[in-house]
């Protein structure tokens, strides 16, 4: 159990590492190294960034197939060394004045890669990390892959800090910005022997039977849509991190006029405080129910949010630090907690991946665009600070609905999650029988002293 969740953290630290490294590196130097035009390769560069989000739900498609089909820790391990070769391969790319319009071929191709990876990482992380826990410890274990993605943004936020001062521009500019890239090679290593490690969960040694003629896919959009669509909407319950992380940054510095380094503390301070509150909550909503945890912490967010926007807009930095810190720490890191394992708590196991996958990028595809609504919400006018403060109050609401209109789940047995056995081997009272598919082990004869047959 406890290398399933480390397997998970590490796991997704490495996802949003090398995901946010590469926001960075694209704002800061990918517009110059590998465009023709400087003027127009930052523009060009950031929308690289964002072809690995259209990437994420097809990956979701691909690795969930997987998992269902053949098994969680070899596919794991598949997503880990595709993302981790595709990062270190960014950091390798020649320039374009070295190889011409090759250059931001292999870079695009690369994060499509990334994307198609992340795709996959979380869910999966999670999910073995799920599937062995106790059953009254699945939010807790579960949590820490999502830790891992706060402690990612935390170390991809500061990575470059120490570089940029130490090396000088034309330094950064040649090589220095490679370093980042490099280093992901490091936790590759660490998460891969995790992993290793790994011993297959029950659930994902050998499908059911009656799962056998079936494509995941197929079964979960058919007879599982309304755990999909509420997965989907419920997700939105991260949109907070986007309006903190990415439309506030954007709207405090560039609108505003406030100074970048507070707010870059404020984005970091935060990113570490969540990895260390989550798996409180998640050992609270182990013991008194996932909804009473989640509906708490959005109903905090809701009211924070306008507080916040509105002490960024008056440049009021006590009510900046206060209200962000728990607004993110204490509220949003309630629903972030348990929301993988509530909603893995939907599926039964033989489509648990896939259907977990598609739903949570789907997701997380939605919330990828709230930071640019937000913005050409103030774009022309500063103080329309508020109406972004009730389309995240909006999309809040519906996902406390979406999770509330739900079952409650955190009692029921794993092997009896989504409305049967997860088991893929039941036992019989006696003898070895084969039975409508299903193969039977018995238990052993404590009379014996041979054991039982194999």
């Amino acid at each position: 159990m406890r290398t399933a969740a480390a397997s998970g953290f590490f796991g997704t630290t490495l996802e949003y590492y090398d995901f946010l490294i590469y926001g960075t590196a694209a704002a800061l130097f990918f517009g110059k190294i590998f465009f023709p035009d400087p003027a127009l390769g930052t523009l060009l560069a950031l929308g690289t960034f964002g072809v690995a989000y259209v990437a994420r739900p097809f990956g979701a498609v691909v690795w969930g197939h997987l998992g269902d089909k053949f098994g969680r820790k070899k596919i794991l391990l598949a997503i880990l060394l595709t993302m981790g070769v595709a990062t270190f391969l960014v950091g390798c790319i020649p320039s374009y004045t070295a190889i011409g319009a090759a250059s931001p071929v292999i870079l695009v191709v690369l994060r499509i890669i990334q994307g198609l990876s992340a795709g996959g990482e979380q869910t999966g992380s999670a999910l073995i990390a799920f599937e062995h826990a106790p059953d009254r410890k699945r939010a807790f274990y579960t949590s820490w892959t999502q830790s891992g993605s706060q402690f990612g943004n935390f170390v991809a936020s500061v990575v470059f800090l120490p570089l940029t001062a130490l090396l000088p521009k034309d330094a950064m500019l040649a090589w220095g910005w490679r370093i980042p890239f490099w280093l992901s090679a490091l936790i590759i290593a660490m998460t891969f022997v995790l992993r290793r490690k790994l011993v297959e969960p029950e659930s994902g040694k050998q499908p059911q039977a009656a799962a056998r003629a079936t494509v995941p896919l197929v079964e979960v959009f058919r007879d599982h849509w309304r755990a999909v669509l509420r997965v989907v909407v419920g997700g939105l319950c991260i949109s907070p991190a986007g309006l903190v992380y990415v439309f506030g940054l954007s709207y405090g510095t560039n609108v505003i006029g406030l100074s970048r380094s507070p707010m870059l503390i404020l984005v970091a301070g935060s990113a570490l405080g969540m990895g260390i509150t989550i798996p409180f909550f998640a050992i609270l909503s182990d013991r008194i129910g996932r909804k009473p945890v989640f509906v708490i912490g959005l109903a905090g967010c809701m009211a924070l949010i306008p507080v916040w926007l509105g002490a960024v807009h008056a440049g009021n930095w006590t009510v900046i630090f206060l209200a962000g810190f728990a607004l993110m720490d204490i509220f949003l890191a309630m629903p972030t907690a348990i929301l993988l394992a509530a909603f893995l708590e939907l599926f039964p196991s033989h489509i648990r991946f896939s259907g977990m996958a598609i739903g949570f990028m789907l997701g997380i595809v939605l919330t990828g665009l709230l930071p640019a609504i937000a913005q050409s919400f103030v774009q022309d006018d500063p103080g329309n600070w508020g109406q972004v403060a009730w389309l995240f109050a909006g999309l809040l609401f519906a996902a406390g609905v979406a999770v509330l209109a739900g079952p409650e789940t955190y009692r029921v047995p794993t092997r009896e999650l989504g409305g049967g056995l997860a088991e893929p081997f039941p036992t019989a009272p006696q003898g070895n029988v084969t039975q409508a598919g299903h193969k039977y082990v018995t238990k052993p004869d404590r009379t014996s002293t041979t054991g039982p047959t194999p």
